[in-house]
């Protein structure tokens, strides 16, 4: 029998993706706690100048490996050239700032007296009603970053998904804004190709090498 490899906590973060996605069903303000997915990789790239949060602690990355690997739900065929092209990586990157800049000028006009809007907008397009969700115990603007916010991260994990089944299992990471923005300070700060660790599995390093091309 071969032996298994020892399993790491880092491995198991795929439940706080899974968590984090259905406390934002359960009570929208949990939306909030996404943002520690947008500063965790970027202060580990600061300070650590690698894209250690990529390659082990994405907890995204692991459920998409997860599901592509495990339950088979992926092609497993590599992604487009496009996809992996440094014009469109910056390109979707831009495109998802400005959409993030939009969603914080909502959030400022409601604390400006705005009317706030419950709804969650998926794939910048569809609005989708969630007038169940109590926000009133909170200042509105607070409500409406959530729904904003959950918008995104939903947004993000459908494309994900969508990847996924149509290519290999992580190739959501090959253009991942947070990936793209993460290998661009290592490169200033390492004047190099960031470093890729050597944990990482080799689904990993597929998905990832190219974006620092």
């Amino acid at each position: 029998m071969k032996n298994q490899k020892k399993k790491r906590w880092s491995d198991y973060l795929w439940i706080a993706e899974l968590c984090y996605l259905f406390l934002g069903l359960f009570n929208i303000l949990f939306a909030w706690l996404g943002m520690l997915f947008f500063c965790i990789p970027l202060l580990v790239a600061i300070f650590g100048s690698s894209k250690a949060y990529c390659n082990r602690y994405c907890g995204r990355g692991q459920l998409l490996g997860l599901l592509g690997e495990r339950l088979k739900l992926s092609r497993n065929v590599p992604p487009p050239k496009f996809l992996r092209s440094r014009w469109f990586r910056y390109g979707f990157l831009t495109f998802f700032m400005i959409m993030f800049c939009l969603m914080l000028f909502s959030t400022y006009r409601v604390f400006t007296g705005a009317l706030l809007s419950q709804t969650v907008t998926l794939l910048w397009v569809f609005k989708l009603p969630w007038q169940w969700a109590d926000v009133s115990f909170v200042a509105p603007w607070i409500g409406q970053f959530a729904f904003g916010f959950f918008g995104v991260m939903l947004t993000s994990t459908v494309l994900g998904l969508v990847t996924m089944v149509f290519f290999r299992p992580r190739s959501w990471c090959v253009y991942c804004p947070m990936g793209t923005m993460t290998q661009g300070i290592c490169k200033v700060r390492n004047g190099k190709k960031a470093k890729e660790y050597g944990s990482a599995s080799k689904e990993d390093r597929r998905a990832t090498e190219t974006v620092g091309q």
